[in-house]
């Protein structure tokens, strides 16, 4: 059994929101805990979001019920009419994380029979105090930047890999390993767009998306890499028209780079268009179709690093505005 963080975080927030309400001699106290355990999450902003929208959906449940309950009395009908009306206005106000937590707070209304002063007090206490430990504990967040870097190793890594596999299998098709590889590299990708979104949620003061759209750009050139892999059976061609094309492949893996804005290999592209455009025409249909097989592999190649020199285009740009 492993105890995580927020396990620990959850439960300190919890105890200690429960005593601070017996200090101040809350009626419910307990409940103070109970809106502690449901409002710590994930990142710092969720956790923040959450807070106040459950403050705000309080005073929404406290009006609702209060009309409810003094036309019909304090009773189950009651509160049932008050959650018919209280749901769809949270809903509409993207509100329903408070639903459960202050329909709670307001059968302590009902059970009081009273809206006093003292009690409206009470609630909005207990709602402070579990929201405001939970906010506490969850100031604290560890920094998986470090892990973000580490991972985009890691699927450099893999693309250099892929990439010279292709270069090695053209004309010599077996891409089952290759296949493979990619559905590895695609799992591990969207798990790190989970880190990546948090890591984002956890920042206060920047709106660092960076690692999201990294994570999304390097997800979209596997898909291509898969359909360049399902292309590699259908390559059957003399050794001399893909000579250029394996030179290019095996470039690209030296070269595979955070930084590298893919202008040279796109130079390079091209290089091998015009190579092709003077080659010989081909002689019957099976070799046209192998030409067309070929010449297909290679736009999906050229989509693949244009994907990654319009996001290099576009973080240059962000900086330079950022620097302005």
């Amino acid at each position: 059994m492993r105890i995580g963080l927020r396990t620990i975080k959850t439960a300190v927030a919890a105890i200690l929101s429960m005593l601070l309400a017996n200090v101040l001699n809350l009626l419910y106290a307990p409940a103070a805990g109970i809106i502690a355990i449901l409002s710590v999450g994930n990142t710092k902003k969720a956790s923040l979001y959450t807070g106040l929208g459950r403050l705000a959906s309080l005073a929404i449940a406290t009006a609702i019920s209060f009309v409810c309950f003094q036309v019909i009395g304090y009773n189950a009908i009651a509160f049932g009419i008050y959650l018919l009306f209280f749901i769809p206005v949270s809903a509409t106000f993207h509100l329903t994380d408070g639903i459960v937590v202050n329909s709670v707070l307001v059968t302590h209304y009902m059970m009081e029979q009273s809206y006093s002063l003292p009690l409206l007090i009470n609630e909005l206490l207990l709602m402070s105090i579990g929201v405001g430990f939970a906010l506490a504990f969850n100031l604290y967040m560890p920094n998986i930047e470090k892990q973000l870097k580490e991972d985009q190793e890691k699927i450099e890594d893999s693309f250099r890999h892929i990439l010279s596999g292709m270069a090695a299998m053209l004309n010599h098709p077996s891409r089952d390993t290759l296949k493979n590889s990619c559905d590895k590299l695609l799992i591990f990708i969207r798990e790190d767009q989970r880190r990546a979104q948090m890591y984002q949620e956890n920042q206060w003061q920047v709106e660092d998306a960076y690692y999201e759209e990294y994570f999304s750009m390097r997800r979209t050139q596997v898909r291509i890499l898969s359909d360049m892999v399902q292309l590699l059976d259908g390559i059957q061609v003399e050794e001399v028209l893909v000579e250029d094309l394996r030179l290019l492949l095996n470039f690209t893996a030296a070269t595979f780079d955070e930084d590298n804005d893919g202008k040279e290999i796109l130079k390079r592209i091209d290089l091998v268009y015009q190579v092709y455009r003077s080659k010989t025409l081909p002689r019957n249909r099976e070799e046209f179709e192998n030409r067309a097989r070929l010449f297909q592999f290679l736009q999906s190649f050229k989509s693949f690093i244009e994907i990654k020199a319009e996001f290099s285009k576009s973080i240059t740009k962000l900086n330079e505005e950022t620097a302005a």
